[in-house]
């Protein structure tokens, strides 16, 4: 049974399909994910074997609508992102890369054709994407990137490196961002293009259920219609960024939720000085600390849903949730740690696993210091980025 704070009853603020939904996930990752990943996170193996499961489960693409995609609300997104990251940054990670990034690059920024053709295939599992755009120069500066792309007649030929890309070895479609003549574009490049190789990282001492990448693109011809014909700019990279962005501020209370969960579990069983230390007054601080911290960032979470359903949310909201969701989960993980004394450190408890993936899910699509200046431009009206960095930020 899954160990929720209750202090507000948060499930009073949400709709019986927004509830059926949560359960739906929660229950394939108690059965599918949690008696397993130890195992694949000490072996550093991604399951390929869930991604049809996952698609069957229909949190691929699940926030879009059309071409096979699921069409679900931006909650109900969330509340699946949150229960796959209480099995592991990892898992959730996919689900992101896959929905909010690659096939959000086409459904937003593609031709009728473009979606046509490998949405719905995605959508099913069949076709996985990965989001070429951090390279190994260009981090949290992505106007600064090198990747260039260059016409050839009706085509394009491009040239340059991507770093830290995420299931990159195993897709086979990547939505490449290049400079051109004519500012930053994005194209769909098919992974068995020759002059494309992808090669997993490691070792990796964090998101070790998960692939990540670096790209070599080494003149890759690519046909006219492999450019997303609506995608122009920085503008284009940050609006799939920003999907992905919103995932992660529900996601990471699922990490937290599962170390307070494991922390409380062993505190009401573990017995020193003749009785269980869930009644000794430093941990019940530590465990209410806790939950509290859990209840606040669900509620910010949900918040930035209704807004987003509503079409209201703005990019400087998501930053609020990314920034201090994410800064609560890695405390919450480091505390729990505690509580499990030296058994803490051991592959059968999770918080640990979740502290080491929540350093990864801390630096990606934005740092706590972008994040940080985001907010920072929005409050004051001065920006501290230089140039173009302001609109990469945003």
């Amino acid at each position: 049974m899954t160990i929720v704070p209750d202090l507000l009853d948060f499930d009073e603020l949400l709709s019986d399909e927004e509830r059926s939904t949560r359960d739906r996930v929660r229950a394939f990752v108690d059965e599918r994910i949690r008696p397993n990943i130890a195992d694949w996170y000490d072996r550093a193996v991604f399951p390929t074997e869930l991604v049809p499961e996952l698609a069957e489960l229909g949190v691929l693409g699940m926030h879009l609508s059309g071409y096979g995609c699921p069409g679900r609300s931006a909650v109900e997104y969330g509340l699946a992102a949150l229960e796959l990251e209480a099995g592991d940054s990892g898992l959730r990670t996919f689900v992101s890369v896959q929905g909010s990034l690659a096939m959000s690059a086409i459904h937003k920024h593609g031709s009728e054709e473009q979606k046509q053709r490998w949405l719905p295939q995605m959508a099913r599992g069949e076709i996985i994407g990965c989001f070429g755009l951090t390279e190994p120069n260009s981090g949290s500066d992505p106007s600064s990137m090198t990747t260039f792309a260059r016409r050839d007649g009706d085509g394009w030929v491009l040239n340059g490196a991507k770093r830290w890309i995420g299931l990159a070895s195993i897709a086979q479609i990547a939505i490449i961002w290049a400079q051109t003549d004519e500012g930053v574009r994005g194209f769909i490049v098919p992974t068995e293009t020759e002059g494309f190789v992808a090669t997993p990282i490691a070792p990796k001492l964090s998101m070790r259920a998960s692939i990540q990448c670096d790209i070599a693109l080494t003149d890759v011809r690519l046909p006219a219609d492999a450019l997303l014909p609506e995608a122009r700019g920085l503008r284009a990279p940050f609006s799939c960024l920003n999907e992905a962005r919103y995932g992660i501020g529900w996601g990471v209370i699922g990490a937290a939720r599962d170390s307070y969960a494991t922390a409380l579990s062993y505190a009401k069983t573990r017995v020193q000085f003749n009785q269980p230390i869930a009644g000794f007054q430093l941990t019940q601080q530590k465990l209410v600390d806790m939950a509290v911290e859990i209840e606040k960032a669900q509620l910010l979470a949900l918040r930035l849903g209704r807004l987003k359903d509503a079409g209201k949310l703005l990019p400087h909201q998501i930053s609020v949730a990314k920034l201090s969701n994410t800064r609560a989960a890695i405390a919450i993980a480091r505390e729990a740690r505690t509580i499990l004394g030296g058994n803490g450190v051991s592959g059968d408890y999770s918080p640990l696993r979740h502290a080491a993936n929540l350093e990864s899910v801390r630096t990606y699509e934005g740092t706590d210091e972008v994040h940080t200046l985001v907010l920072g431009a929005h409050i004051t009206g001065i920006s501290a980025f230089r140039g173009a960095a302001t609109e990469g930020a945003s």
